[in-house]
């Protein structure tokens, strides 16, 4: 959007910019219109009201508090903090049965009410309060206080930062240092990204490279976090000669860029270049909205008849957008409308209002257990580099990310066969390379039932591997890493489709990372190894390049 358009638009952007700074860029729209519908339907009907009365004053003494993780230590069983443990805990019974089984509610609606109330809830936990809150006051005694001393001066350091518009602790991590120190070199460079080849490692490399597309809402290095985390270094010493893009972190002047500049100045223009230096197929990897945009790519591919790539893997990321877990009540038409506006003021997404939705998600382990932990326990969190990389967020360009919401999140265009790439549709079912989807069991981002639906909307050969951990550490499962599992099922052109449940229940867990099953796989649909000969192409830079510090 440029400035003509929001100066076109009137007072609205400036009104709604103003109010996202209040609330975290919510509309407060949204959550009215969720409230009133569950409200008018609740006064509409008595045994409902009855239901919750009676439940509000019936004791719950078989609420056991060690079953949630905020009050498992043994000082929570004792008394009083059991009783206010157990209040806490009744509370949310409450919140979830008055949000649910409510005829005539909007589902969305009810769920968006729930997660409003379980917010309020968290916040007043008797976990989060030094007169509640028995490991704390545990902790005080045995210091004499001096763990409140320090965490208010942790407090005044944080809320300094906060006002001054820089709220993140300098990380003792740096980039190209400590974290994105795989050798390679960055062979292209455009407006939008940047692409790094990383130098082999094996004297023969596979005919087919691999070009990793991550999301554009991350920086690429998630990917190559250390030399013990780091899945292109893994891949290239598997003998593979491994591409990724580092996206540009947009700005002000970046506010009309498209999905489709997306594709084409992305993707599109890292497979000719790789293509130039002589590969005739790719195996193409994309993480998280990474493997969204790889889909639309895979599948305008395909229309058109391109057989460039050998295989699609695709790595927690979701095609079908109609259950994508909590994060959807953060998406509606108010929600979007709302976010146009703030985004016409300056461009683009800032990346404080994107992380501060995943952080309500789960506001518990992000949100209050820090302010347990730092304020009243006086502890800082030890720096790691996850963290170090979770705290270097980027930014989304207006328009792109406007028509990502609407034709991805609120249209569900791709799976509907709706989605346009050069003003024609594109259909996931004209893909026939075979495909290899990861998701995680724990993933707050792309529930692993979302990601499983790509079985439903392919006909081709699809692998499905499902891993324990989280949206990133699931992913970053390298071997050696202690507690892995993961579950592995195949699904040919030919075979019935079985529900994500089926599914799960069928699959006996195997013991290990995925990511050898993986190399396995794709060294399977490769051709033999040849020699490895360093061809000369002009470098920019040595990796990890000059955009993953923008």
């Amino acid at each position: 959007m440029s400035g003509t358009e929001t100066k076109k638009r009137g007072l609205d952007p400036r009104w709604h910019a103003a109010l996202g700074q209040w609330t975290g860029g919510l509309s407060p729209a949204a959550l009215a219109t969720a409230y009133l519908d569950w409200s008018l339907h609740l006064l509409a009907s008595p045994d409902k009201q009855t239901e919750l009365l009676k439940l509000g004053l019936t004791n719950s003494p078989d609420l056991d508090p060690a079953t949630d993780p905020r009050f498992a230590d043994p000082a929570w069983a004792t008394y009083p903090y059991n009783l206010f443990a157990q209040a806490s805990m009744a509370a949310q019974n409450w919140c979830d049965a008055a949000t649910t089984n409510m005829p005539g509610v909007d589902p969305k609606h009810a769920q968006i009410v729930n997660f409003a109330m379980r917010q309020w809830i968290d916040m007043w936990s008797p976990a989060n309060f030094l007169a509640t809150n028995p490991q704390v006051q545990q902790r005080t005694r045995e210091e004499l206080g001096q763990n409140l001393i320090r965490g208010a001066r942790y407090w005044i350091e944080d809320f300094n930062r906060l006002i001054s518009k820089s709220p993140r602790r300098a990380s003792t991590f740096c980039v190209g240092e400590d974290l994105a120190t795989t050798p390679g070199d960055v062979i292209m460079r455009n407006e939008l990204m940047e692409l790094i080849r990383y130098r082999p490692t094996t004297a023969q490399v596979h005919p087919e490279p691999i070009l990793i597309v991550p999301a554009w809402i991350m920086k690429y290095y998630i990917l190559d976090l250390t030399a013990q985390r780091s899945l292109v270094a893994y891949l290239r010493d598997q003998g593979f000669e491994v591409f990724i893009m580092s996206w540009k972190n947009p700005d002000d002047t970046d506010a009309a860029l498209s999905m489709q500049d997306y594709v084409d100045i992305g993707v599109r223009a890292a497979m000719a270049r790789i293509k130039s230096l002589g590969a005739e197929h790719i195996h193409a990897v994309g993480y998280c909205l990474g493997g969204s945009l790889l889909s639309i790519v895979a599948a305008a591919m395909a229309r058109d008849g391109d057989t460039t790539l050998r295989t699609v893997n695709l790595l927690a990321s979701q095609v079908d957008f109609s259950d994508p877990g909590e994060l959807g009540l953060f998406v509606n038409e108010s929600q979007v409308a709302f976010l146009e506006d703030m985004m016409a003021m300056r461009g683009y997404l800032k990346a404080d209002q994107m992380a501060g939705a995943f952080q309500l998600l789960r506001s518990n382990d992000l949100i209050w257990s820090r302010v347990i932990r730092h304020y009243l326990l006086g502890e800082r969190t030890a720096d790691n580099p996850l963290m170090a990389w979770n705290a270097d967020a980027t930014r989304m360009p207006a328009r792109m990310h406007s028509e990502y919401l609407r034709h991805l999140f609120l249209k569900n265009d791709l799976a509907k066969g709706r989605f346009q790439v050069d003003g024609s549709s594109v259909a996931l079912t004209d893909i026939r390379c075979p495909i290899y989807c990861v998701a995680t069991e724990t993933d707050h981002v792309s529930p692993w039932t979302s990601v499983y639906k790509l079985s439903l909307l392919t006909d081709t050969d699809v692998t499905f591997v499902l891993t324990n951990g989280g949206h990133n550490g699931g992913i970053l499962s390298e071997p050696g890493h202690a507690g892995r599992h993961f579950r592995c099922g195949h699904k040919t052109e030919g075979d019935t489709h079985i529900t994500a449940q089926d599914w799960f229940d069928r699959q006996t867990p195997q013991d290990g990372s995925w990511w050898t099953h993986w190399s396995d796989w794709l060294k399977s649909k490769s051709g033999d190894p040849k020699d490895h000969h360093p061809s000369l192409v002009q470098t920019l830079d040595a990796a990890p390049g000059r955009y993953v510090f923008g």
